[in-house]
């Protein structure tokens, strides 16, 4: 009979990971992607080396492709499809980590959330807490059986889109936390993609996805990150949405909620692409 582990907390240890990777009911996922501008992609980290057994998510294929925006959530019936492919299905647990210092992981973990799969955690301290655990990795592509069963149950109380958040700021519903550095959300530093806004939404609050991040890698502790969003002003027992260039760092701050055990926090998916877009015509302040 296999052991079931569900942790109190969405992550686990390379420790953990190193004991459970053979475990039947696990299923590893490299989610490694970089920034727009990067001569790298994910893919390539990917093919450099990975866990063994890991399968490559890549956040720009299980996407809503028809979008205007960057790898936005898809429709159940895609994300189905493209996860049975993945060979991951009902009754698996969902590990999803990444080569970028929690860049992507934490995007996937919410995505399988918002798609009704609640068994899944992120590797605390990614690829390179595995490689200091002395865990194996490997260069070549799984072999794995496709198309196993996986049901969608979305769970739209974790998504929001803009007229959603301008409702949240007309009725102060939620507070909406932007996880964007500090000096995109002054207006000091440039967007990434080109053409967008400088500034932020007026009545946001920043909360920069690094502040989540310790020294080592890891993710802060609990009691560390409560201390993060009290100092700037967010409230973890009332409603939180998320937000930050495109929907993926936004996801750090959602996993670090859950942490701290505010586990219903949204994310704006669109974020900044469509906020700062200059034909969204919503207000954008900086400062």
């Amino acid at each position: 009979m296999v052991a079931r582990f569900t942790p109190e907390k969405p992550i686990v240890t390379a420790e953990w990971l190193k004991s459970h990777l053979t475990a039947p009911d696990v299923r590893v996922l490299d989610c490694t992607t970089y920034m727009p501008g990067s001569a790298k992609t994910g893919r390539q980290a990917y093919e450099a080396h990975h866990i063994p057994g890991a399968r490559f998510f890549d956040i720009e294929d299980i996407a809503d492709t028809d979008s205007p925006f960057p790898h936005m959530l898809p429709l159940p019936e895609k994300f189905s499809s493209r996860v049975r492919k993945l060979g991951l299905g009902d009754g698996h647990r969902v590990i999803c980590y990444d080569q970028n210092n929690y860049l992507a992981a934490p995007r996937v973990w919410w995505m399988f959330r918002a798609m009704g799969h609640g068994d899944v955690a992120v590797l605390d301290g990614g690829f390179e807490a595995w490689r200091r655990a002395g865990g194996a990795v490997e260069d070549l592509p799984p072999h794995f059986i496709a198309d196993r069963h996986f049901t969608v149950r979305p769970r739209r109380d974790l998504v929001r889109d803009v007229d959603q958040v301008k409702q949240a700021f007309a009725s102060a519903s939620a507070q909406v936390v932007d996880a964007r550095a500090a000096a995109r959300f002054t207006g000091q530093a440039d967007e990434p993609r080109p053409g967008l806004r400088k500034g932020h939404m007026p009545g946001s609050i920043n909360v920069p996805y690094t502040d989540m991040i310790a020294a080592n890698g890891h993710l802060k502790s609990e009691a560390e990150i409560r201390a993060v969003f009290e100092k700037a002003g967010v409230d973890l027992s009332k409603p939180i949405i998320n937000t930050c260039g495109s929907g993926v760092t936004a996801a750090v701050l959602a996993l670090a909620q859950s942490i701290a055990g505010h586990d219903d926090a949204a994310i704006y998916d669109a974020s900044w692409c469509e906020w700062g877009a200059p034909a969204t015509a919503t207000p954008v302040e900086t400062g």
